[in-house]
């Protein structure tokens, strides 16, 4: 009987397990399921392309895939838009008959780099060519958010809204002082009279080299704004001027309506609210019927309830991705990796660029038969003069294995940056690139001075006249200088090598332009750091010119990629982060991270900087 007993419980046990079991591959089954389904989007016929920039529209997001996924299931991901999302899913609704109009949303973008935006622009202008409207529209326009605007056929702004351009400025924050009273000593070495980039530890302000280099390309930078956005507008450079230097005055006049003034000032094309601007996309796609009532186009009317037909720009770009997969299959590449970051030692995620990890995907494109050719898109202001050297190697390597490489410049392509494009077969930069500083400089703080307001004192004994002199509760030795600073004009003459041999110049014709001054693109052309102005695609036709392809070819993006299997691991760690996420993203202490996350970048990027050797060809050129 007692064997019976336990034999049945055994049996029922056996059942519950097996349930149990089934009950967990169904689970998992409908997570992955789920997850697969959500990646197959249903693109609406006779819609708008709608796109929203969330943040700043950068060369690279930050951060891994990974981590980028997770961030965003749990809401913390940093306001961040890829610029190569945006132009890849208008280039491809441009010839896309389900797409009949493109949406900017501008509400949430907050900047760009000229020429990013460039870049974006053109794309945006290629649309309108096929006949499509484009419509723009936001609250207000900043200053970076208004250039996009421009290319658009329509733009409107809310009636409580406005139009901010205010030129650019470059101020920076001097702390000599402060440093002086915390007795902290800042040993500075540099080559070149033009490379201040560490002079806000040394100094209380400016100094005249700086000021000049400053005012130089930021003047070049207005310049090209006000070109471009009345080229757009049909408008003329001085109209642009006129409104910013007359602002103030006409929104007295107009008793603080500022979106009355840029439309007199004729920047928009109208005010509307957001109702007011859905139904103006009504009229252009057709509403929630999916057709377009002509008449009511003419009459200027729509039904206020209606939604307008619309395709989201995630959903599009699953589709345009995978079209391009397909398209591409047996064709000659063009491999493309961005280079987009400060230049650090070792493996770097992206938003930066790791020495090695930057030299694996050079080395992975030269070693695949189906790449052709290279173009490296840099947007970075250099770092680690040891990390640009490695990349710099591969880059050699490549063209000695027969590959051209072409660089792109991105907003910023000037010291470790320009380091790594100067070996290029040719380099094309925007006009509005801020490139050059060819220089170096290195920077030790010591805190003798600070320890000895608390009443702490070092001393001790070596065996060499070098042993203790690089030690930070020390003051520098006088060899350690000495060795630091020829170790730094080493460096210099090493860059200055690199060009003269990739620019075809003398030592001494690359020494006049180098120094560590900075140069806007137009100028670079001019003395010759750069061969060509222009855009990202202009640089891939020169690249499968020199690598005599045609036009029969397909851009690959040269990245770290995740297999299959990773990515279905990533899905459903995105499922449960999410799930987590919604409720972090409540506490208090999340908004209070928000808050300080400038504070938090800056931070962290000083932290980066730690190559090997104390040597850096970095360019803090910063323009807002």
């Amino acid at each position: 009987m007692i064997g019976k007993i336990f034999s049945g419980i055994l049996r029922g046990l056996d059942i519950l397990r097996r349930f149990l079991h089934l009950v967990l591959l169904l689970l998992i089954f409908g997570i992955v399921v789920g997850a697969l389904r959500t990646s197959i989007p249903h693109i609406t016929d006779h819609s708008a392309l709608v796109l929203q920039p969330y943040g700043e529209i950068v060369e690279q997001l930050t951060g891994s895939a990974v981590d980028q996924a997770i961030a965003r299931a749990q809401g913390s991901s940093l306001p961040e838009t890829l610029l190569w999302d945006l132009t890849d899913a208008i280039k491809a609704a441009k010839k896309d008959a389900r797409i009949k109009a493109l949406v900017l949303d501008l509400n949430y973008m907050s900047g760009g780099g000229q020429p990013t935006l460039a870049e974006l622009t053109a794309a945006i202008k290629d649309f309108r060519s096929s006949g499509k409207k484009v419509v723009a529209y936001s609250t207000a326009f900043l200053q970076e958010s208004y250039y996009v605007a421009a290319a658009a056929d329509e733009i409107y702004v809310d009636p409580l809204g406005l139009v901010a351009i205010d030129g650019y400025e470059r101020y920076r924050t001097y702390y000599k002082e402060v440093l002086d009273k915390l007795g902290v000593e800042v040993n500075l070495f540099r080559v070149g009279a033009y490379k201040s980039a560490a002079e806000v530890y040394v100094r209380t302000d400016m100094s005249a080299e700086d000021r000049e280099e400053s005012l130089a390309y930021l003047n070049a930078l207005w310049l090209n704004y006000r070109t471009a956005v009345a080229e757009s507008r049909e408008l003329t450079p001085d109209d642009i001027s006129n409104y910013v230097a007359n602002l103030v005055p006409a929104m007295l006049a107009a008793k603080g309506d500022a979106a009355k003034v840029a439309l007199d000032a004729k920047l928009v094309t109208g005010i509307k609210s957001s109702i007011e601007v859905e139904k103006r996309l009504v009229q252009l796609v057709g509403g929630d019927s999916g057709k377009v009532n002509l008449e009511k186009i003419e009459a200027d009317e729509s039904d206020a309830g209606e939604s307008y037909n619309s395709t989201s720009l995630e959903d599009y770009l699953r589709v345009v991705h995978a079209e391009k997969v397909a398209r591409g299959a047996g064709k000659s590449k063009i491999g493309v990796i961005v280079a987009s970051g400060e230049i650090l030692d070792g493996s770097q995620p992206p938003g930066t660029v790791g020495g090695e990890t930057a030299a694996e995907l050079v080395r992975s494109a030269r070693e695949d038969d189906d790449v052709k050719a290279i173009v490296i898109r840099v947007d970075s202001p250099g770092g680690s003069v040891f990390a640009s050297e490695q990349i710099y190697r591969e880059v050699r390597a490549a063209q000695a294995d027969g590959k051209p490489v072409v660089v792109s410049m991105g907003d910023l392509a000037a010291s470790g940056g320009y380091y790594i494009a100067s070996s290029a077969d040719e380099i094309w930069a925007h006009p509005s690139t801020i490139t050059g500083s060819i220089g170096i400089y290195g920077a030790i703080p010591t805190f003798q001075n600070t320890l000895k307001k608390v009443g702490v004192s070092v001393d001790g004994v070596g065996t060499t006249n070098l042993s203790g002199q690089l030690r930070i509760d020390r003051p520098l030795g006088e060899d350690a200088k000495l060795l630091l600073q020829s170790l730094l004009e080493r460096g210099y003459e090493q860059f200055l090598e690199h060009v003269s041999e990739g620019r075809k110049k003398t030592r001494d014709e690359v020494h006049a332009i180098a120094q560590g001054r900075v140069w806007i693109g137009t100028d670079a052309k001019s003395n010759g750091l750069v061969d060509q102005l222009g855009l990202f695609d202009q640089a891939v036709n020169s690249a499968a010119a020199h690598a005599e392809l045609g036009k029969d070819f397909e851009i690959e993006r040269i990245e770290p990629r995740l297999s299959w299997a990773e990515q279905l691991a990533l899905q459903v760690r995105v499922k449960f982060a999410g799930e987590v996420g919604a409720v972090a993203a409540r506490l208090p202490a999340a908004q209070v991270a928000r808050d300080f996350e400038p504070i938090t970048r800056e931070l962290k990027r000083w932290t980066r900087m730690n190559a090997r050797d104390h040597r850096y060809a970095y360019c803090f050129c910063d323009v807002r």
